[in-house]
């Protein structure tokens, strides 16, 4: 499975996704830049997208920030 970190409206929140992908053996994550993110291409090659819920007025994270809040999600779940 892929999922596609991105801001979009039919994303899934990350706490969310981690629950529903207990289960799968083999789990690549795609992230983008700070800012911009993925490109639409990615966004669309991927089996979920995924966000990080974040505050009010925070647009987006540091990639490191971003891979690092997602590992630990994910592999929470295990």
């Amino acid at each position: 499975m892929v999922a596609a970190l991105a801001l979009r409206p039919d994303a899934v929140p990350l706490a969310d996704f981690a629950r529903r992908a207990e289960g799968i053996d083999k789990l690549a994550v795609l992230l983008g830049t700070e800012g911009a993110g993925l490109s639409q291409r990615w966004v669309e090659q991927a089996d979920a997208l995924v966000e990080i819920p974040m505050r009010a007025g925070v647009d987006s994270l540091n990639v490191a920030a971003a891979s690092a809040i997602a590992c630990y999600s994910l592999a929470e779940q295990r």
